[in-house]
């Protein structure tokens, strides 16, 4: 039988957190609340549940807490993660890992949007949701619909692949750039989500400004093509332009000096020096990637390798 173990992360959620704990154990054999420096009542209220707790001395964000979670979670098969404010239906969990349990998926992502925008969703939410979705996506090459769900499903062989560098709200976005840089298969599945018990402890402003920043200081690294590359080759070509119209308006005798053409060449040299370094580190990139995805890999050579092929060599 499939162990399934079911990570909370909490702060200061002693209003929602015992039915959400109570209606999790319906479908998982182990409840983890995590506990993120509550103030209030959260810890009790977790133990009478009936739920495992781990406590964090102090608010560390929820990336700490479900990096704890998972580690305690390690020899689970399947761990899933849900909110504790109660916007989450825990009577979904079976949807939510079955495409693990058929082969289909190493992580599953519950989405509110999967089918669309729904009507019960702020709208100031859903400007702001699509706004993180087009970065995460353009971050991770995928197509995710929901990209900062916190409900989701992993299996455990996808574990190790997570950085867990986020310490806060990022830690949805990072997950599903790891994930895809990893090559684990993601799929979605549609889940229901109630507005009416926001627990939220931050402005959703502030959060997703937050999270938006996290997202694109990872683009650096993930995507140097676009962080890169692209502003550089827009600096080079208006530098180009701008040249070209400075240069022939001082041939023309409309201007006596140089100097507009002379810091136009010179924007055109950064936008060369930020282009041709996305290129250098994309190349890092896809070579790093290769090297930890595929272990038969051989630098020197420069090509896959498999064991038996080496063997049959001496």
């Amino acid at each position: 039988m499939t162990k399934i173990t079911a990570i909370l992360p909490a702060y200061n959620e002693e209003v929602s957190l015992g039915s959400v704990v109570l209606n999790t154990k319906k479908y998982v054999d182990n409840v983890i609340v995590v506990d993120d420096g509550s103030k209030d009542s959260t810890v009790e209220i977790a133990k009478l549940a009936g739920a495992e707790v781990i406590s964090h001395p102090s608010n560390k964000g929820k990336g700490a807490a479900l990096k704890t979670g998972f580690e305690i979670a390690k020899t689970s098969e399947i761990i899933v993660t849900i909110d504790s404010d109660g916007q989450h239906d825990p009577n979904e969990i079976p949807k939510l890992v079955a495409p693990i349990i058929n082969g289909e998926a190493d992580i599953v992502n519950g989405s509110r949007y999967i089918n669309g925008n729904k009507k019960d969703t702020p709208s100031y939410r859903r400007v702001g949701q699509t706004v993180l979705d087009k970065a995460t996506n353009l971050g991770c090459g995928l197509e995710i619909t929901d990209s900062q769900s916190g409900y989701r499903a992993f299996a455990r062989h996808a574990i190790p692949v997570f950085r867990f560098s986020s310490v806060d709200f990022g830690i949805e976005s990072e997950m599903l750039m790891d994930a895809a840089n990893a090559g684990l298969r993601i799929k979605e599945v549609e889940i229901n989500v109630r507005y009416d018990v926001d627990g939220s402890t931050k402005h959703p402003v502030s959060h997703g400004i937050g999270v938006l920043m996290r997202v694109i200081n990872d683009l650096e690294f993930q995507r140097p093509l676009y962080y890169f590359t692209l502003p550089g080759a827009i600096i080079v070509i208006t530098g180009v332009v701008l040249g070209l119209l400075f240069f022939g308006d001082y041939l023309g005798g409309g201007t006596r000096s140089l100097l507009p053409t002379i810091l136009a060449i010179m924007m055109t040299m950064v936008g060369g020096f930020l282009a041709f370094t996305g290129i250098i580190l994309d190349s890092m990139t896809r070579m790093i990637n290769r090297v930890v995805n595929d272990p038969n890999y051989d630098i020197r050579a420069g090509e896959i390798s498999s064991t038996k092929v080496k063997q049959q060599g001496k």
